[in-house]
């Protein structure tokens, strides 16, 4: 077997990454020979996994946080070429969801396994999130979090940090107006959160997993509430303790259509920020990625 590895060493945890010996050393051990690639600030992730895809490589494994997981991904969606996973990021949403281990020794057997799994991915615009996709604050929660990162190191605590930092400063809400199976509603929120990995939302205390069984977005909009109300909603957010009807709606969709009187706005996929012109289509669409994991088909919800 042989594997072109994409590695992006300054994910997640500092000192405990491994070095790119280490890994070549690993795949050699499991008689993979692995071409290790490793990012540099400003490399177009999605570009160079395409690249690699349209050259006829067989496995491309990503080596990152959940943002470079999601770039090497948006570069291999639709294509016959299958992605294995080295989870290296500070939440490793992705990762944990499938059962990859979180350490590169471990993730490395699960990809000498060759189990590969057909899994959904969710479109904003047709841009590529594995875990969530937002409008609103949390764009600008990931602003505050990189100043925050760039000071303190990245760690949970500083991540958290962040949210409360970011939701003292009471950002402007958005106007929407949001289309599910030709239903139109007017909604003004400080956020809207998609998500298609059901993992993360048991892991944030959040209902709407029966959505993603379902083939669905679940998708989460935050009532319009004033500084002290959005305090209490992120609080309870990251305490787990948030409650539909009360700190969030839930809605169910397989797509949505999101206008705005906005040209463009900020969108966070996945830990990484962009701006994308509106409106936004937004999708979960099945069967578009192959990852190799743990259990191979076994079991389809994650």
């Amino acid at each position: 077997m042989k594997a072109h590895v994409l590695v992006n060493l300054k994910s997640g945890r500092g000192s405990g990454q491994p070095d790119m010996q280490d890994l070549e050393r690993a795949f050699r051990e499991h008689g993979i020979d692995a071409h290790v690639i490793r990012l540099s600030p400003g490399d177009d992730i999605p570009a160079r996994a395409a690249q690699l895809a349209r050259d006829g490589a067989e496995l491309v494994v990503a080596a990152g946080g959940d943002g470079t997981i999601c770039g090497v991904a948006s570069g291999l969606v639709g294509t016959q070429t299958v992605m294995g996973v080295i989870p290296l990021g500070t939440f490793n949403y992705f990762g944990r969801s499938l059962n990859i281990p979180e350490t590169a020794p471990e993730a490395i057997e699960v990809i000498a396994r060759n189990r590969p799994k057909e899994l959904p991915v969710g479109l904003i615009n047709d841009r590529v999130f594995l875990n969530n996709a937002s409008l609103g604050i949390y764009p600008q929660i990931l602003r505050t979090r990189e100043t925050v990162y760039a000071r303190w190191g990245r760690s949970r605590v500083a991540a958290y940090w962040s949210v409360l930092k970011t939701m003292v400063r009471l950002p402007r809400r958005l106007k929407l107006q949001v289309t599910i199976d030709g239903e139109t509603r007017e909604i003004k929120t400080s956020l809207l959160f998609a998500v298609s990995n059901a993992f993360q939302l048991e892991q944030m205390g959040l209902e709407g997993t029966e959505c993603i069984e379902a083939g669905q977005l679940a998708v989460l909009i935050a009532p319009n509430r004033g500084r002290m109300g959005l305090l209490k909603n992120g609080i309870a957010l990251m305490l787990g303790l948030a409650q539909r009807d009360q700190d969030f709606d839930l809605l169910c969709a397989q797509s949505l259509h999101i206008t705005c009187k906005r040209k463009s706005l900020l969108i966070a996929r996945d830990g990484e920020r962009t701006r994308i012109r509106g409106p936004f289509d937004l999708e979960l669409r099945q069967g578009a990625l192959k990852v190799l994991t743990p259990g191979g088909e076994d079991g389809v919800v994650r």
